[in-house]
């Protein structure tokens, strides 16, 4: 309920607040009056009226007005030629002249500036400081205008009371609204030791001018010499510290330099009050001027040095990027160069294998069709039932062994064409099939098959290629045999990564020399049986499809063993 009722009556608490705020500050502006002109050298609510206004909206100029108005009825309530009907008239227009001055700097502001960018560059601050030379003549001219209508000032005296007030609420613009909105933002500064050397320096300074003021000799020069002492410490607190922290020694520099003249100590002191007053009026402008703008230009140099910094590291950042990316670039470009080079060669490759293979497949087709077609005439003109019996025999064999020779280009176009097809495989049923399927197709009565096979890990690849290499291996062992029954050793064992394959026979071996080309097409290592010499070289390009590889060791009347490793693709 209590925290309803303070959301409730925000605004007026705000109302109050500013209203008891302009009227302090007025109190404490009166304790610096020339007494023998009663005349203000600053009038600090001025600026204390535009910081609010910025700070929490133009809703709260309500309170400007009681504020000024009770603080002018309070100072001339006892001014013996005014009643108080006058007094009260009088008040009001003064403190409509405040809120109206008020109430147009925020709205300037607001339009020139903006109020979140007030003093973050030297060309806002001297936009500041139009502002304030606009909006202190408005209240100027309303509350001289006032006085002169209660005849408290005379034509005479017009002009220098116009200008001691319109400079007056000029001074207290610069030096209260940048010191107070400077609290708006966080002090950031860290106190560094280097700081403190120069606080250290500053102070025995102030002591020393301190000491020489006490020196007789010394006084009057010294106190000449103020002014001009106190502008290395306010370039000290503009470049080295926040804005709060400058405008704070700006305003205690001023408030003393007020108080000594009051007290008829100082340079500022004239013989009259007025000619006084204007001097230090003057002053305390020129030093709030001058700080704010050093501390906007610092601020504009310490953001340009960070962007410049961030601009380098951004740039390093893009320049490693780029540099990255074209080593990426280089990589790919290199990548794709070799592999144009390794199709390049492939492509020769099998360029060359496609002229001997259109050489070797016309030339082993039409050898079968020539001699069946010799055998045919030779059938047609023999009338022997016997010898016709031989010739369909040899043609049986010619067409069979065309039938083989193009089961195996069919076999070696699939494998060329087709993707491998990844399924687990049952190496019995595989093997089992092969040597059936040679069974109607080979000479192999007799055949001693010997098959262990140790599935430690299911086994995946591709079925059809790897029948194509059973059958193309165990057809080699069934008809390169030695003069006796054939013996077929089949050892498999799986591991996690591969299968290893071992085909052994007892066949009549091949010749050393010929190792290392039997994998060639075409290449017969025997001219004494009709092969087409496709069977090894399609068993070699079947595992480099599948990833694998394949190594043959014999030895000429004891054998011939076929090892192939070939990938699990399980995974």
């Amino acid at each position: 309920m209590e925290l309803k009722a303070i959301v409730k009556y925000k605004q007026d608490l705000i109302i109050l607040f500013v209203a008891l705020g302009y009227f302090f500050f007025a109190r404490l502006g009166y304790f610096l009056v020339f007494e023998d002109i009663y005349i203000l050298p600053t009038w600090p609510p001025s600026g204390l009226a535009l910081a609010f206004l910025i700070l929490l909206g133009r809703k709260a100029w309500p309170g400007i007005t009681i504020g000024a108005l009770l603080a002018n009825i309070l100072a001339y309530w006892n001014t013996g030629d005014l009643s108080s009907d006058s007094v009260i008239l009088l008040s009001s227009v003064i403190a409509a002249g405040h809120t109206l001055e008020a109430l147009l700097g925020n709205f300037l502001i607001e339009k020139w500036i903006h109020r979140d960018q007030l003093f973050n560059k030297s060309i806002h601050v001297f936009r500041f400081l139009g502002i304030g030379f606009i909006i202190a003549l408005v209240s100027a001219i309303i509350g001289t205008g006032a006085l002169y209508y209660q005849e408290l000032v005379s034509t005479d005296e017009f002009l220098t009371r116009f200008v001691t007030w319109w400079v007056g609420n000029l001074v207290g613009i610069l030096l209260f609204t940048p010191f107070i909105l400077s609290f708006k933002e966080p002090i950031t500064k860290n106190f560094k030791k280097g700081h403190l050397m120069e606080v250290i320096f500053f102070s025995i300074a102030i002591l020393i001018v301190f000491i020489l003021l006490n020196q007789e000799s010394l006084r009057y020069p010294v106190q000449q010499s103020i002014p001009f002492l106190v502008l290395p410490m306010l370039l000290w607190l503009a470049f080295r510290f926040h804005l709060a922290v400058a405008m704070t020694g700006t305003i205690i520099i001023g408030l003393i330099s007020v108080y000594m003249t009051t007290q008829d100590i100082g340079p500022f002191v004239m013989e009259t009050s007025n000619n006084a007053m204007l001097i230090l009026q003057t002053f305390l402008g020129v030093i709030s001027v001058s700080t704010i703008i050093l501390s906007a230009t610092q601020r504009e140099r310490t953001e340009a040095q960070d962007e410049l910094k961030s601009l380098n590291t951004n740039l390093e950042e893009i320049v490693q990027k780029r540099t990255k990316e074209l080593e990426k670039e280089n990589a790919t470009r290199k990548k794709a160069e070799e592999e144009l080079k390794s199709s390049n060669l492939e492509l020769r490759k099998i360029n060359a294998e496609l002229d001997n293979f259109v050489y070797r497949v016309s030339h082993d087709l039409r050898a079968p069709i020539a001699s069946m077609l010799g055998l045919l005439n030779l059938a047609k003109s023999d009338a022997d039932s016997e010898l016709k019996a031989t010739y369909l025999n040899k043609i049986e064999q010619s067409a069979k062994l065309q039938d083989t020779f193009i089961t195996e280009i069919l076999d070696q176009s699939r494998n060329a064409r087709l993707e491998v097809r990844k399924e687990p495989i049952d190496f019995e049923k595989i093997i089992n099939e092969s040597f059936e399927q040679l069974k109607y197709s080979n000479t192999n009565d007799g055949v001693e098959k010997s098959l262990n096979i140790d599935l430690k890990h299911p086994f995946y690849s591709d079925p059809w290629r790897l029948k194509v290499i059973m059958n193309n291996v165990i057809s080699n062992s069934i008809r390169y045999r030695n003069g006796k029954s054939p013996k077929i050793d089949i050892d498999i064992s799986t591991k996690k990564e591969q299968a290893i394959i071992n085909i052994k026979d007892n066949g009549r071996g091949i010749g050393e020399e010929h190792i290392s080309k039997v994998f060639q097409m075409f290449y017969r290592a025997t001219d004494d049986n009709a092969g087409s010499g496709l069977g090894l070289y399609i068993v070699k390009e079947t595992v480099s499809k599948l990833k694998g590889e394949v190594q043959i060791e014999s030895k000429p009347k004891e054998g011939t063993t076929v090892s192939f490793i070939l990938p699990n693709m399980k995974n």
